[in-house]
């Protein structure tokens, strides 16, 4: 079995930076890490590994330094990486994103599953993951908790809803995307540290990709940020001191003046 995931390289910190021309993300130079979702996906791909036997290759898009996020999934026992990285894909919204991995999906070929993190860190859409088997035209299962059946030639997988859960089958070639419910993560290993140091990273470019350079980065994204602002701070509140039952009376006496003062 051919298991392809998908990591994003974000952030460390809530210290993001955005460029004041492009009004994009800016993460070149930027501590990051793998986003936190995509660990549980990778760590998945490995059970299922494990279970099944095969290979898991992890895709990354993103600049020159998210090869480190790609080695640092081959020193967890990923087998392979690929950098999908090029000045044209710049500015990507979550569209022209889901198009250039899923042209990157398709010059790999040979795979029975695709994971992905349910969401990234830096971005909150969860569009990714379902714009990649949108792409691809493959079924998909959102918000998996808990794989409870895989073989070669289906998925049996609890998504994880508001109020509980549902158990979906699904033929494979599938994409899902991972929740923290799903597994803990593991922890590389030295050989796996050794093995990430002397890995070779395969590196594609826009070129490389059977694709429509006008779907691409931001001419090729519809989303499009007009303005990014600092909301203004909000004013104090009040505090009011007593026993719960004298704090809910003074607390209603406010509201009734309030909502009377807005209905004059």
């Amino acid at each position: 079995m051919h298991i392809v995931v998908c990591i994003k390289q974000v952030p460390e910190t809530t210290d993001v930076k955005i460029d004041p021309e492009t009004n994009t993300l800016m993460r070149e130079g930027v501590a990051s890490i793998i986003n936190p979702f995509d660990m549980y996906a990778i760590e998945e791909s490995l059970k299922i590994k494990e279970k099944l036997g095969g290979k898991v290759t992890a895709i990354s898009m993103g600049p020159p330094q998210a090869e480190a996020a790609l080695r640092e999934a081959i020193s967890m026992g990923v087998d392979a990486g690929i950098l999908v990285s090029d000045r044209a894909f710049a500015g990507s919204d979550t569209w022209a994103t889901s198009y250039t991995l899923a042209k990157t999906i398709e010059k790999i070929g040979d795979y029975d599953l695709i994971l992905c993190g349910k969401q990234a860190s830096d971005g909150d859409t969860a569009q990714v993951g379902p714009g990649i088997a949108s792409q691809l035209d493959l079924p998909q299962i959102t918000y998996v908790r808990k794989i409870r059946e895989i073989d070669e030639k289906q998925i049996v997988a609890e998504r994880l809803l508001e109020g509980g859960y549902e158990v979906i089958a699904a033929p494979l070639p599938c994409l899902m995307t991972a929740v923290k419910e799903l597994n803990e993560p593991r922890l590389p290993s030295l050989r796996g540290k050794l093995a990430a140091k002397k890995a070779e990273i395969v590196k594609w470019a826009a070129a490389d990709l059977d694709c429509d350079n006008a779907m691409l980065g931001l001419d090729g994204s519809p989303t499009k940020v007009v303005k990014i602002f600092t909301p203004p701070p909000r004013g104090g509140g009040e505090m009011l001191e007593g026993e719960p039952p004298e704090i809910a009376k003074q607390l209603v006496e406010k509201l009734k003046d309030v909502v009377l003062a807005a209905g004059a």
